[in-house]
């Protein structure tokens, strides 16, 4: 009688899943890495940037130079460095930027998961503030509020109030449909029962789980704040005792730096805008992957698609070969 030897029923060890705080972060991608590589850029040169250019309001007797081995970027009409003046201008944007998002986030937390925890009259009225706040145009919003703030009490903080305060409520609506759902869940009701705080709830049991969307929506109010800001200050709207991109293309507007063929003028704080809206992006993305799995599922499937496209191909030569021979 033939011996059958018992088959190899060693398990094959699984990887490691990811627990805690990890389990919230992306899988690094190559989007993502892209993503992360612009944006620590760009703030890196707008923190350590100014330490190391020269004063950006000096006036020399050299305008409108292009670049050179003096002034890397060229100098204004009146002769100021660029470079320099990219350097304040990109530290001012990103401070009027994380302003924004951290207000914005702050309010949208507030409205949308205070209001739908606590339910019944409060809710309704949170929910009738932030559906105001809603249909109002954004744009023409901030516009007005822009217009009736003395020029000169529009510095980084007055922007970014305006900004926040126009710009919380679809976020606000967003969190407050996921907290309605987290809320029906069985460890939230346990806490409820055993007598816990409703402060303590929502900080412990309910804010874990939305911060993947806390994250995504502060992503994008940094995103819009910069924005924002750049189209205020190029029609005169924005900080006026600060330096930003946008009045970096404001002063390059007034100085016909576009028909006079200044390009080192305009492009420099056009770039530098698209550049860190293109890497916040990337990194919001990768974040909706997080809170929605079925992106990353598509993404892994057109990969195995890509994987076997590839390979099939491949086969196809190796035969073609043999077929030659």
């Amino acid at each position: 009688m033939t011996n059958l030897k018992p088959a190899n029923t060693t398990p094959v060890a699984a990887a490691p899943a990811r627990s805690g705080w990890r389990s919230l972060l992306p899988t690094m991608t190559p989007w993502l890495a892209i993503g992360l590589i612009l944006v620590a850029g760009i703030s890196l040169f707008g923190l350590l940037g100014p330490l190391l250019v020269g004063d950006p309001r000096q006036i020399r007797d050299q305008g409108l130079t292009p670049p050179s081995a003096d002034f890397w970027l060229g100098t204004t009409q009146t002769g100021q460095d660029v470079l320099a003046q990219l350097a304040f201008a990109t530290r001012g944007s990103l401070q009027i930027g994380l302003l924004v998002g951290v207000l914005a986030t702050v309010l949208s937390a507030f409205f949308g998961i205070y209001g739908a925890y606590r339910g019944k009259f409060l809710d309704d009225a949170f929910s009738l503030f932030t559906n105001v706040f809603l249909v109002i145009p954004g744009l023409p919003l901030v516009i007005v509020i822009s217009g009736f703030v003395p020029r000169e009490s529009r510095g980084l903080w007055t922007i970014a109030v305006v900004l926040a305060v126009t710009g919380w409520a679809a976020s606000a609506r967003v969190l407050h449909a996921q907290t309605l759902s987290v809320r029906q869940r069985d460890y939230v009701a346990a806490s409820q029962v055993s007598g816990e705080k409703p402060w303590r709830v929502i900080v412990v049991e309910i804010l874990p789980n939305l911060l993947p969307v806390i994250a995504s929506q502060f992503v994008f109010a940094v995103i819009a704040a910069i924005l924002g800001e750049a189209g205020l200050s190029y029609i005169g709207l924005g900080a006026s005792n600060s330096a930003t991109l946008g009045t970096m293309l404001f002063y390059a507007q007034n100085g016909f730096a576009l028909s006079l063929g200044a390009w080192w003028w305009f492009v420099p704080p056009g770039l530098m805008i698209a550049l860190f809206g293109t890497g916040l992006s990337l990194v919001n993305f990768s974040i909706d992957e997080v809170i929605n799995p079925k992106l990353k599922n598509l993404r892994q499937h057109r990969r195995r698609a890509r994987r076997a496209l590839r390979l099939e191909r491949d086969l196809a030569r190796t035969a073609a070969k043999e077929t030659d021979r």
